[in-house]
């Protein structure tokens, strides 16, 4: 192998692991070509190849420098054959592809149906690849959205209020559930669980008579809007409630100490799993070790154990 291509999607902790790919690649002789924008490039040959300067100085910046963008021409037999074409006319031998469920169910079919050789490296901010207990970008996320918890429960407290707070998660709740434990919040509504709207709202009446005149309500994009909820505890209780939407900046933010330590270990080991001949799979963490997923599992739905987690909260309220 001779010449490999790196596409991604972003969230914090993607610089670094291109970083990682590159130089990684470097040692072996190997080139590397960075495919601008996703899919959408890679139809397009919008391609540039990277060397060990290409890749100075970005280890500590959030997004990518590949840039990303979705592409629905991918989903076509059209679109795909146009990318394959683009691989081949390049002599890319293998592909090593950053992202969440999408990316890699991109990888896994141009692994499966085209043959081309592809690896994964699991990178969303809602940890919701199977068979990984932490993917690239998700520690990033969630203290970004605890820092500005933090700061929200300042004008809580001053202001002895209801707040909503509204992350990231339109169909996984794990940033909700690690930012509500780890933020000291009173409720959490997920994607995965039920919730009874009147009896939180008995349990703020009663802790207001009891003197508790601050609130904080964490909520999954993909539960509710902020908006609503505040709106319904308004009219229930009559307390008078606020809402904060946290939205993108979950998505950026420089990644932490964390982050960067997972994108260097996937990052070479990425490479190294294409150097042995090695396709259709997914390398990502799992109890603190590098992992490696078949894609076909990696992209399947991921189920969260939920429930110690929000018994705690309900515990410590």
């Amino acid at each position: 192998m001779k010449k490999i291509g790196i596409l991604t999607r972003d969230c914090a902790g993607i610089n670094a692991a291109i970083r990682s790919v590159v130089r990684t690649a470097c040692v072996y002789n190997l080139e590397t070509v960075g495919i601008f924008r996703g899919y959408e490039g890679l139809i397009k040959g919008d391609l540039k190849v990277l060397n060990r300067r290409s890749v100075s100085g970005i280890i500590n910046l959030g997004g990518t420098i590949l840039k990303t963008a979705r592409c629905e021409e991918f989903l076509t037999e059209q679109g795909q054959l146009k990318a394959v074409k683009t691989i081949k006319e390049n002599n890319i031998e293998g592909l090593i592809i950053i992202g969440g469920n999408g990316s890699l169910s991109g990888a896994h079919f141009l692994a499966a149906k085209y043959k081309i050789p592809a690896i994964g490296i699991a990178a969303t901010i809602d940890n919701d690849v199977n068979g990984i207990d932490l993917t690239l970008g998700a520690d990033t996320a969630v203290n970004v959205a605890l820092d500005a918890l933090d700061k929200i429960r300042d004008t809580v407290n001053s202001l002895e209020r209801i707040f909503v707070v509204e992350v990231m998660g339109r169909r996984s709740g794990w940033i909700a559930l690690q930012v509500a434990l780890s933020g000291g919040c009173e409720e959490v509504l997920l994607p995965e669980k039920d919730f009874d709207i009147m009896k939180m709202c008995e349990e703020i009446k009663q802790g207001n008579i009891k003197g508790k005149l601050s609130w904080i309500i964490v909520v999954a994009e993909g539960k509710a809007k902020a908006g609503d909820i505040a709106d319904r505890i308004t009219q229930i209780t009559g307390l008078e409630t606020r809402i904060a939407v946290l939205g993108h900046i979950q998505r950026g933010g420089r990644p932490t100490r964390v982050d960067r330590i997972i994108a260097a270990r996937l990052g070479k080991l990425a490479v190294e799993l294409l150097r042995r001949g090695e396709t259709d799979k997914c390398v990502g963490l799992k109890e603190l070790k590098t992992v490696v997923v078949p894609l076909e599992e990696a992209i399947k739905p991921k189920k969260i154990n939920i429930d110690n987690y929000y018994k705690l909260i309900k515990i410590l309220t």
